[in-house]
């Protein structure tokens, strides 16, 4: 087959189509607009460049869509023409949520969007979301606002900024109590939560599990909590590597106890091994931070509870004795 007709065979057939025939299916929570994710049990496909290109970020499997029929069928290259040519003509569905946005691209460059943004405030209805749906202490709330880190999102969500070594804001993630993503045209580096200097490099795959694993530690005075943002971008491996190098560095994969996390945690220790530092794995009891810190404040609360029943009454008899 001519060069020509292969490229116009590829721009013939969707990834989705591949992989929706293949039993693959959506997950909407999990998708954005540029990464549509795909699940199949425990595979994950990462569908990208509107559907012309994905990756699998259980390994280092990517490329076109000829690559994808290989990769899940084990065929060769001449083999996986003709399942590709088969495709021609199928649509793959629309996810609910991907039909109902018509979102222009915004004109305004990344940090002049996040600048229009406002930080929350105590009442609003980010630092509300946090708080009570997500169980984020105050202290940590106000910790993240006093570094600039979160911005009030729409419809009660929550922006948490990814930035360079510049301390330049790339994107940031986009978590709400019906919306989950990354911000349009932005660059996943690095969510930063901690004294800058701190040599216990804690990373999670998310902004709200850092701070959740922040709570649960205290926010220990040594320790950055960061996030990829549930990706593992070149420019994330990069900021790692760099904040890694330092003599005293220790390294700590605070990823999901999940496939997923156990992969990026191998990286994560490869990347230790490369820049020379410590490494320590650190699983969450539960799939991960935030589901921790739910179930530590819930049991506080059941704790508390239990005392508020066994109290004294607040008078007592004349002449009865004192508790204890």
């Amino acid at each position: 087959m001519e060069k020509a007709d292969l490229e116009e065979l590829r721009g013939k057939v969707a990834c989705g189509a591949v992989l929706e025939t293949a039993g693959f299916a959506v997950d909407p929570k999990e998708s954005t607009r540029r990464a549509v994710k795909y699940r199949r049990g425990d595979e994950i496909i990462v569908v990208i460049h509107d559907g012309q290109g994905w990756f699998d970020p259980l390994s280092d499997a990517k490329g076109d869509v000829f690559r994808l029929v290989e990769h899940l069928d084990g065929l060769p290259f001449a083999a996986a023409l003709y399942v590709v040519a088969d495709l021609v003509g199928f649509v793959p569905s629309e996810p609910e949520w991907k039909r109902q946005s018509r979102e222009r691209v915004p004109d305004l460059t990344i940090p002049e969007r996040w600048d229009m943004r406002r930080k929350p405030w105590r009442g609003s209805a980010t630092w509300c979301y946090l708080r009570d749906e997500r169980d984020i202490p105050e202290a940590i709330l106000r910790s993240a606002i006093t570094r600039d880190i979160l911005r009030e999102g729409p419809r009660g969500s929550m922006w948490a900024a990814h930035r360079d070594r510049a301390g330049a804001v790339t994107g940031w993630e986009e978590r709400g109590p019906d919306w989950r993503g990354f911000a349009t045209g932005g660059a996943k580096v690095l969510f930063r939560f901690g004294p800058a200097g701190g040599p216990r490099l804690c990373v999670a795959e998310a902004a709200i599990d850092a701070m959740s694993l922040a709570a649960l530690e205290d926010q220990r005075p040594d320790t950055r909590y960061l996030s990829t943002g549930g990706g593992w971008s070149p420019a994330s491996s990069e900021a790692l590597l760099d904040l890694a190098v330092r003599a005293d560095a220790l390294l700590v994969a605070a990823t999901d106890n999940n496939a997923q996390g156990e992969s990026f945690a191998e990286r994560l220790e490869a990347l230790a091994a490369d820049a020379g530092c410590g490494f320590l794995r650190l699983r969450p009891e539960l799939e991960d931070w935030n589901e921790d810190l739910k179930a530590k404040r819930s049991n506080m609360d059941g704790r508390e509870e239990e005392r508020d029943g066994c109290r004294m009454p607040a008078g007592r008899l004349k002449g009865e004795a004192p508790p204890g």
